[in-house]
């Protein structure tokens, strides 16, 4: 049994730097939805990265049928694992496609241009990369699994099992044995950082969630609300119903704020996102990760 500890003072420390570097550096692609030019230089980058860091690096290829298109995509989770001999195992993803339509643009003529992604994509990622040169530089002391989906961002308006097609493949076809739990980054570089407690996840994992906005607080990461507001149809829903992992979802739903809106527009852009955001969803989970003793 493990006993959590959140002074354990081996913690490594997560930067907050490096993780934005990261962030800018997907951008830089451009927009990266499936068959663009940058989808497959982003898919490239990934890979090379992770598998600098991890012990073992799997792909787990599906296909993605667009009904509304009538078009096939060939798409790629990309799973770096760390520790895998460790009875206790943590998975940890987010989504590394960005939305092929600007759909909630305030300019109509925009609607149909692919967004860059930089929080609903590159922000996720950026945390996962980041984590991956610690679990690289420092062993942990637990299995930990991380998964880039694909797929994700390839939804319908109005009809949310349209969306979070990448964890569906992964929960369908486990490639690895089942994780013990699960936590999924979404949109967490938002420069007015504001997470509360996602619905779905507090049905799915509701220990987990008091677990991680306790230790939050215990560490004065302010971003973090202990409140319960939206239900999101996110890539932990499907980890749950079809593999009955115990996931939950660390998102920022409103962005910017309950006034205006980046999301799905072509205002999601790097400047609209901040290293310190990044800092505080990294620093939390670096303490989950190592603050505990066997």
């Amino acid at each position: 049994m493990n006993v959590f500890s959140s002074c354990n003072n081996t913690v490594p420390e997560f930067d907050k730097d490096n993780a934005f570097r990261y962030l800018v550096e997907q951008c830089e692609f451009g927009p990266r939805n499936p068959n663009s030019n940058g989808y497959k230089q982003c898919l490239d980058y990934l890979q090379k990265t992770l598998s600098g860091f991890a012990d073992t690096i799997l792909l787990q290829p599906f296909v993605l049928d667009d009904l509304v298109n009538e078009e096939s995509y060939d798409l790629t989770n990309i799973i770096a694992r760390f520790k895998v001999d460790e009875p206790e195992q943590l998975l940890i993803g987010a989504h590394w496609d960005t939305r092929p339509w600007a759909d909630e643009d305030p300019e109509p003529e925009k609607r149909n241009d692919p967004i860059i992604g930089a929080n609903d994509g590159a922000s996720g990622v950026a945390v996962v990369l980041e984590l991956a040169r610690i679990l690289n530089a420092s062993p942990p002391p637990i299995g930990v699994t991380l998964v880039l989906f694909d797929g994700e961002d390839m939804g319908r308006s109005g009809i949310p099992k349209s969306y979070a097609q990448g964890s569906l493949a992964f929960a369908k076809d486990l490639p690895i044995e089942k994780p013990d739990e699960a936590i999924i980054l979404d949109m967490i570089g938002d420069a007015e950082l504001h997470i509360p407690i996602e619905r779905f996840s507090y049905q799915q994992n509701r220990k987990l969630v008091k677990k991680l906005w306790g230790l939050a607080k215990e560490l004065s990461l302010d971003a973090f609300e202990s409140r319960i507001v939206h239900t999101i149809y996110d890539d932990h829903v499907p980890l749950w119903a079809e593999a009955e992992i115990p996931a939950i979802d660390i998102i920022d739903f409103n962005y910017p704020n309950s006034y205006s809106n980046y999301w799905h527009t072509t205002q999601d852009l790097p400047e609209n996102c901040s290293a310190e955001s990044l800092g505080q969803v990294g620093t939390l989970l670096a303490h989950y990760i190592y603050g505990r003793q066997k």
